[in-house]
């Protein structure tokens, strides 16, 4: 009886040991399975003068022109002023509109006069971290000596105010509006309404373009595991996988920086460069930012590949001019075939689009301060005046 009895609670033993074991097994595989576990990142709020994403510090800014609430406001006011351009059909915002991610949706910019720029619009999506700023000039770092770029160029004419600047300041000087913000901007200037200070007012407003809330943001930046679909995942590691080396061309914060070597590259576009790029090495161009890339369509230097799709076709068979059977072009290393699946293609661009800052498209405080019927020149009734507002948002 005795031995019986052991026998039989050696076995009940045996079978609850198993049961828990399976059960762990169980448990450790459905963990194993499912995705990350959602764990709250606890980011610095930083103090600025603009209000900043967690973790986020605010863009640098040269000591002459120090960021402020009310000089950002004022250059959004003079951003989407159409009185701006010579002919006053165009602002900033014409060739840099905040749905797009401030990129305007066309092959190449369209200046005031109907004339066709040679580039595409680049994105101003963190311009204030971005250096140097444009496609092809390695030069042009500085956001106040870029802004007056568009309104003085004429081959191409952009917004045509090259021997016009007098108008301009007699316009903005005939606008009760911009007397008061010009001088709560400029404290202590006795003429503030200058050309200098216009394009100053216009880099303050482009510094506080700031997009960090993408799918992707939320993952890397709060720790939201489930920020991202099963493709976005997969999407994610192609990208950064040896075999499609994204990243070694599209790293850092903003995607736009070379893990090695210039931010120029020669994509393999063309067999012969139709446009020479930057100066100092032929057929090159600014690796851009792919912050929101599935809205600032068509892409490329100028705009000849019209949807995320078309680029990697490109950039799989090592480039345009190869895919097409031409003689390549001397390139970079960075440029090297590889091989990627249509299902793989599809997750690839599923990590793109969580790129997207929906916050950024549509945020108010970039959005056009004028109201419609305006013409860029008066307030409405119900508007409250703009210095007013700030120290209203400052107080909450």
């Amino acid at each position: 009886m005795h031995r019986g009895t052991q026998r039989k609670e050696e076995k009940e033993r045996i079978e609850c040991e198993s049961s828990v074991l399976l059960l762990f097994m169980a448990l450790l595989l459905a963990a194993c399975t499912s995705a990350p576990r959602h764990e709250q990142h606890f980011l610095p709020v930083v103090r600025s003068a603009i209000p900043l994403p967690p973790g986020v510090l605010p863009p640098p800014t040269p000591p002459d022109n120090p960021l402020t609430a009310v000089k950002a406001e004022l250059g959004r006011h003079l951003f989407y002023d159409r009185r701006i351009s010579w002919n006053g059909t165009q602002s900033c915002a014409s060739c840099h509109q905040q749905r797009l991610a401030f990129t305007d949706g066309q092959l190449r910019a369209i200046g005031s006069t109907g004339e066709q720029h040679f580039r595409n619009s680049m994105t101003l999506a963190n311009v204030g971290w971005r250096r140097p700023l444009t496609w092809a000039n390695a030069a042009m770092r500085s956001l106040e000596e870029q802004a007056l770029v568009p309104l003085t160029r004429h081959a191409p004419v952009e917004l045509g105010m090259d021997g016009h600047l007098d108008v301009l300041l007699a316009r903005i000087r005939a606008d009760d509006r911009y007397g008061p913000l010009f001088a709560a901007a400029f404290p202590g200037d006795p003429d503030p309404i200058t050309i200098i200070n216009t394009a100053r007012a216009i880099a303050s407003f482009e510094r506080t373009l700031i997009s960090a809330n993408s799918a992707y943001d939320r993952l890397v930046l709060r720790g939201e595991s489930n920020a991202f679909s099963e493709s976005a995942w997969r999407g994610m590691r192609l990208f950064f996988s040896p075999r499609l080396r994204c990243s070694s061309c599209h790293g850092g914060f903003d995607f736009d920086t070379p893990t090695t070597g210039t931010v120029f590259r020669n994509t393999g576009l063309y067999d012969r460069p139709r446009d020479l790029g930057d100066a100092n090495a032929r057929g090159t161009f600014r690796v851009p930012t792919l912050r929101n890339v599935a809205v600032t369509g068509p892409y490329m230097h100028d705009g000849s590949a019209g949807t995320l799709s078309d680029v990697i076709e490109d950039y799989a068979a090592g480039g345009r001019a190869a895919r097409l059977g031409h003689h390549k072009p001397a390139q970079g290393v960075a440029i090297r075939p590889f091989a990627i699946t249509p299902d793989e293609k599809h997750d690839l661009l599923a990590f793109l689009e969580s790129l997207t800052d929906p916050t950024f498209l549509s945020d108010p405080r970039y959005a056009d301060p004028w109201p419609p019927a305006s013409g860029a020149s008066r307030t409405s009734s119900g508007d409250p005046n703009p210095i007013d507002r700030i120290a209203m948002e400052i107080e909450r």
